[in-house]
């Protein structure tokens, strides 16, 4: 590939090391990138709230598209400039569903304001035993009523006895292309959006708005939420420690998110 006309990074388990950080080369090859006025865009399953931290660690003040794709965040404005929703009639319906196929799993739902942090308190609500599979949860416990009344950017299923492979398959089986069901964790959690939005949905969006084609974009990640990210991208880099479905669609392997792996790639142009 040439020198590319736009970055775009996956977070945890590629851009974050095992420790949740951004290593000083990493960051030092991010800011020969912007630099050169080439943009750097964060991709991730996290929602806006999630993604300040990360692009303070990084120095990056640009685009993030967040929620596998479902919004797309301004990060220096700490503006949500663009959504895509859930409805609550489409949640319950969704969430039978889910509750047929899989007996015992339980459901979440992420929401998002015209901030990162508007209305933080209820952007995240989970119904009684939805257990979390990562540490120190900001979520609030209410009722399966509440947790599906308003509009939600990501449905969110948990089954702490089954892979999120296990229960990938089952919700494609009884949802269908109805919408769009993706994991970013092997621990029994599935991440569920609006048909047709994917990272690569929200990648494009970015890429559109600066003028960039996909064959000008590189694109790391690790997961099954970045395939299609991967796929998209004129060249599309996986992790070492990689879901194997991430390494069969990229164009390259590198080394793992804890050995500098986005930036063992980025130091050939920058």
């Amino acid at each position: 590939m040439q020198k590319p006309l736009l970055v775009a990074s996956d977070v945890d388990g590629t851009l974050l090391t095992p420790a949740e950080d951004v290593s000083p080369r990493t960051a030092a090859v991010i800011a020969r990138v912007l630099a050169d006025e080439v943009p750097f865009v964060l991709v991730t399953g996290r929602p806006p709230r999630w993604v300040p931290r990360v692009a303070e660690l990084a120095g990056v003040t640009g685009y993030a598209v967040c929620a596998n794709g479902a919004v797309l965040y301004d990060i220096a404005a700490d503006r949500v400039i663009g959504k895509h929703e859930l409805d609550p009639v489409a949640l319950h319906e969704y969430a039978r569903a889910l509750t047929t196929a899989m007996p015992g799993c339980r459901v979440a739902t992420e929401r998002v304001g015209a901030t990162a942090m508007d209305g933080a308190d209820e952007q995240f609500l989970a119904e009684p035993g939805y257990t979390h599979p990562w540490p120190n949860p900001d979520s609030a416990a209410a009722p399966r009523g509440e947790v599906l009344g308003k509009a939600a950017i990501k449905l969110l299923a948990r089954h702490p006895d089954m892979t999120s492979g296990q229960m990938a398959e089952a919700a494609d089986a009884v949802l269908g292309n109805e919408v769009a069901v993706t994991y970013s964790s092997n621990n029994g959690l599935i991440e569920i959006a609006a048909a047709g939005v994917t990272k690569a949905t929200g990648l494009a969006e970015v890429a559109e708005r600066l003028g960039v084609a996909a064959a000008g974009v590189v694109a790391f990640g690790d997961m099954p939420n970045d395939v299609s990210m991967l796929s998209w991208a004129g060249h599309g880099v996986a992790m070492a420690n990689a879901h194997p479905q991430a390494i069969a669609v990229a164009d390259e392997v590198t080394g793992p998110n804890g050995e500098d792996g986005v930036a063992l790639v980025l130091e050939r142009w920058f």
